[in-house]
């Protein structure tokens, strides 16, 4: 079972964690991801040391994507994510350094 913890503003739950290193994520927590079971969720931590849980996009939401996206092209699909990520990164530093 888990216990629901509600203080500083935010949403707190304990659940258990089997000996697989397995954790149920709440239901609530889940509906407010978009996660639907079965589906995969992605951990990432950020530099400041937070663990952050993402959605993972299933294959079926993702057909289509490239074609809506992007016109055809006869780049190498490492280029270009090379070229999307150059892009983003560039986008996001400009964003922190006008907020800084």
């Amino acid at each position: 079972m888990s216990k629901s913890e509600h203080s500083d503003n935010s949403e707190k739950e304990i659940v258990a964690v089997t000996k697989h290193g397995q954790a149920t994520i709440p239901k609530r927590f889940r509906e407010k991801l978009g996660i639907e079971a079965p589906g995969k969720v992605l951990f990432r931590e950020t530099e400041d040391g937070q663990v952050i849980v993402e959605q993972v996009r299933s294959p079926n939401e993702m057909r289509g994507f490239a074609a809506r996206s992007e016109p055809a092209t006869d780049k190498p699909a490492s280029e270009i994510l090379r070229e999307k990520r150059k892009q983003d990164r560039e986008e996001r530093d400009a964003e922190f350094s006008s907020v800084n």
